[in-house]
């Protein structure tokens, strides 16, 4: 087989499997990856970042999942110099290398039924031993292997060494040497298939550790970022690529993540698909921040952009131990972001929140209800106008989502969800009065926010209340809530029908 030699290219791949959708952990795999790539092309290098789908797994992979992981990573922009590639598409190539790794006696046929394997294991056991394949099928020199079985189709295994070591120097953890004896002979393809036996196929379905190595030498990758539950892949991985005569790639295995309990980072901590935050009213930008210092810094800074991030990622100054996720650490960064965003931004992405809420409305025209009955409401999604951007200026400080900035806008285009507790503390029979006479005001002055101060501090000057006094109920009565931005602020966005109609509640 001929050697791959690497030229001074820097190739990154993130191969996420179809099975789920893309999660927190690979989406910051993936990150670094892009990063790395990103910061040697900043210094003139010739770098690809490469996505490769590792859909092997037929009965978990779903076309779903395909789709959500090319969604989401175009959310984050990661944006991918070549693929994405299917390894369920390379079928052909790897059993080629498979067909000749058995003529170069890397490999080998093994006919041992799973009945066997069960019952040699259980012996080794009892034994003291470790379980592993005892190498009953593999050829070796004066070795007289019996007769095939009739009837059964072999898996293939790698001849693994059977001495020595195999090191590498990890760009995360440091020197790493495992020794041959702990490797047993992988199986690098699955039986043949009923299927594939009629189509004349010999070599079953190749495996996951096999497929990403051929993968990694075909596609010249220079360098492998993953998830430390890779580790004890790697040694395998390894003395398959010397097999086949190639360049060992250089590994860096990054800790998982963990939830603040210090367990694995699960549902139960939030650990939902990556496009569930966006849905959730997250920023790509605070996404990449905050999944950037999950193991990786950059002195004492916090807050840093994509292409700060590809300025500075090195693939150094990446943590041995495991980070923890901190969802108010994730919320203070997209809160920061939100301030940044420009306001007509903000509104594109709070219309499309409020568009998947639902308001009762009477229906349309021709779909009433008969004489004398009263009409069935019906759910309409929320709809906003030109006011947005202008409620997303004045409200998106107090906001550490767009979701939540929705719930304020929301206010502005349907009646709000009224805090109880603060009505009955504020709006009392002896502010009532002050309310009537604010409301006599605004039913004729300018609207505009100067005249509307103006409007707010004749009342309070002819009622001799303070302003909470009075702004406090009238927020209450506005928004259902007793804080919110500056009242003459609010009373502006409502306009004039809505506001006075509100007040007359009172």
């Amino acid at each position: 087989m001929t050697t791959t030699a690497y030229t001074s290219t820097i190739r990154t791949r993130i191969a996420p499997s179809p099975t789920g959708f893309l999660h927190l952990g690979t989406a910051r795999t993936a990150l670094f990856c892009w990063a790395f790539a990103q910061h040697h092309k900043a210094l003139g290098h010739d770098a690809q970042f490469i996505l490769r789908i590792e859909d092997t797994d037929e009965a978990r992979s779903t076309q779903a999942a395909v789709d959500q992981i090319i969604e989401a990573m175009d959310w984050l922009e990661l944006n991918y110099d070549e693929g994405p590639f299917y390894q369920m598409q390379r079928m052909a190539r790897y059993r080629e290398v498979i067909a000749q790794m058995l003529q170069a006696g890397t490999a080998y046929h093994c006919y041992a039924s799973p009945a066997e394997l069960d019952a040699m294991r259980e012996a080794q056991k009892a034994r003291g031993e470790k379980p592993r394949y005892d190498g009953r099928w593999r050829p070796a020199p004066g070795k007289l292997l019996p007769a095939p079985p009739a009837g059964v189709r072999p898996v293939v295994r790698f001849a693994n060494p059977m001495d020595g070591e195999v090191t590498w120097n990890d760009t995360v953890k440091g020197p790493i040497t495992i020794s041959n004896k702990e490797l047993d002979d992988l199986i690098i393809a699955r039986p043949v298939s009923d299927e594939a036996a009629a189509r004349g196929e010999t070599v079953g379905t190749p495996t996951y550790n096999f497929c990403v190595v051929v993968d990694d030498l075909d596609m010249r990758i220079t360098h492998v970022i993953r998830g430390d539950d890779h580790v004890n892949n790697t040694p395998r991985q390894i003395n398959i690529l010397k097999a086949l005569g190639a360049q060992l790639p250089q590994y860096g295995h990054v800790p998982m993540i963990l939830g603040p309990d210090g367990e694995k980072l699960s549902k139960r901590h939030g650990a939902v698909s990556v496009t569930q935050y966006r849905d959730a009213g997250y920023l790509p930008e605070a996404m990449m921040n905050y999944l950037a210092r999950l193991g990786w810094s950059h002195g004492d800074d916090e807050l840093f952009t994509s292409a700060q991030i590809a300025q500075w990622f090195d693939g150094t100054h990446l943590a041995k131990s495991p980070a923890q996720w901190d969802a108010a650490k994730l919320n203070w960064v997209n809160s920061h972001y939100m301030k940044q965003a420009s306001d007509e931004r903000l509104a594109a992405l709070v219309t499309q929140q409020l568009l998947s809420r639902t308001v009762e409305v009477a229906p349309a025209e021709g779909a009433a209800a008969g004489a004398g009955e009263a009409p069935t409401m019906v759910a309409a999604p929320i709809t906003a106008d030109a006011r947005l951007p202008h409620i997303c200026a004045l409200f998106k400080d107090r906001c550490d989502t767009t979701a939540a900035l929705a719930t304020w806008a929301a206010a502005f285009y349907t009646t709000p969800q009224r805090n109880e507790a603060e009505y009955a503390q504020h709006v009392t029979d002896a502010i009532k009065p002050a309310i009537a006479a604010l409301a006599d005001k605004l039913a004729t002055c300018p609207w505009d926010k100067a005249s509307l101060a103006a409007a707010i501090k004749e009342t309070l000057a002819a009622t001799g209340l303070k302003m909470p006094q009075l702004a406090m109920p009238v927020r209450v009565l506005l928004m259902g809530k007793a804080q919110t931005p500056s009242l003459d602020a609010v009373l502006e966005l409502c306009g004039r029908p809505l506001a006075l109609e509100r007040l007359q509640k009172a």
